[in-house]
C-alpha cells in the first residue's frame, strides 16, 4: 500500500513539473508572438513620446496630451482597431523601453537615419522636414553647417540634431526638451541649436519677440517615420502601419492634421 502512494506521489509530482514546464514554454511563446496579435489582444498599442516637443508632441493649456505624432498615433490605432495608449519619458528612455518591449512604437519626429536602420525597420515616412541652425538674432558669426566648427550647440543627446552639429564640429550640450534649448540659447551658454524649420516656426508664433533667427538650412528634407523593433515578429505591425499612413495620406487626413499643427503640408514632399 505504502509503495503505491509513494509511486502515486511521484506520477503526480511529474505531472505537476510538466505542466510547470508547459506554461512557462507557453508563456514564452506568447512574449515572442506576432506583435500585432498581442496589440489586438490587448486592445492597445502602446505608443512612446515626449510631450515636450511643441507642435509634435506636447501638453495644451488643458494638460492634453496634443500635436501632430500625437494625432497620427491616434488614426494609426484607428486603423488597427485598437486604443493608442501613451506613455511619456525622455528621448533616450523611448528607445530604451521599444528595446525592452514596454512600448510598442515611439512616435516623436523620428528621423530615419543609416545608425537607426540597423537597429530598428521604420515604416513608411509620414512628415518630411528640413533642419535649421537656429541663433541669437544678433549673431553673425553662424551663416552655414560649416560655421558649427568649434561652436557650442543645444540638443537632445543622441538625436540627430546633435549628431549632424557634432559633424560639423560642434560640441554638443546635452538638454531634456526645447524650452530649455532656447533658454540655454538666449542666455549666450551655447551659439547655436539644431532643430525642425518647422518647430522654430512654431515657436517664434508662440513667442514673436523672441531675439532668436535662423542662420542656415539643410538643402534636403528628411523623412520622419515610426520605428519598430526588427524581427519577424514585428512584420505584420509594420505592414498595417504602412497601410494606415498609405490611407491617411490618400484620404487627405494627414494633410489635415499637419497643417492643423505646422500650419503647412510637411506630410508629403514639396
Amino acid at each position: 500500500m505504502r509503495k503505491s502512494i509513494n509511486f502515486l506521489i511521484v506520477i503526480l509530482a511529474l505531472a505537476c513539473l510538466f505542466t510547470a514546464v508547459s506554461c512557462r514554454k507557453t508563456d514564452s511563446e506568447t512574449s515572442s508572438g506576432d506583435q500585432l496579435e498581442q496589440i489586438r489582444e490587448r486592445g492597445s498599442i502602446i505608443v512612446a513620446t515626449e510631450g515636450t516637443w511643441a507642435p509634435w508632441t506636447f501638453h495644451d493649456e488643458n494638460d492634453e496630451l496634443v500635436g501632430y505624432d500625437v494625432e497620427v498615433a491616434k488614426a494609426i490605432a484607428e486603423y488597427l482597431g485598437v486604443e493608442a495608449e501613451f506613455v511619456e519619458g525622455e528621448w533616450d528612455g523611448l528607445f530604451a523601453g521599444l528595446n525592452s518591449s514596454r512600448y510598442d512604437i515611439v512616435a516623436n519626429g523620428v528621423e530615419v537615419t543609416p545608425e537607426r536602420a540597423e537597429t530598428y525597420d521604420f515604416s513608411e515616412p509620414y512628415a518630411f522636414i528640413r533642419t535649421a541652425i537656429i541663433v541669437r538674432d544678433d549673431n553673425t558669426d553662424i551663416t552655414s553647417f560649416e560655421d558649427l566648427d568649434g561652436k557650442h550647440t543645444a540638443n537632445t543627446l543622441a538625436s540627430t540634431y546633435a549628431t549632424l552639429a557634432e559633424s560639423y564640429g560642434a560640441t554638443a550640450t546635452g538638454v531634456d526638451d526645447l524650452a530649455q534649448t532656447i533658454e540655454l540659447l538666449l542666455a549666450g551658454r551655447v551659439d547655436a541649436t539644431l532643430n525642425a524649420e518647422v518647430t522654430y516656426y512654431d515657436y517664434m508664433a508662440q513667442h514673436p519677440d523672441a531675439p532668436i533667427k535662423i542662420a542656415a538650412l539643410t538643402d534636403t528634407a528628411s523623412e520622419v517615420s515610426i520605428p519598430v523593433r526588427k524581427g519577424e515578429n514585428s512584420a505584420a505591425l509594420l505592414e498595417s502601419i504602412n497601410a494606415a499612413i498609405d490611407s491617411l495620406r490618400e484620404s487627405g487626413e494627414l494633410s489635415r492634421i499637419s497643417e492643423k499643427y505646422f500650419g503647412s503640408d510637411i506630410s508629403s514632399i514639396n
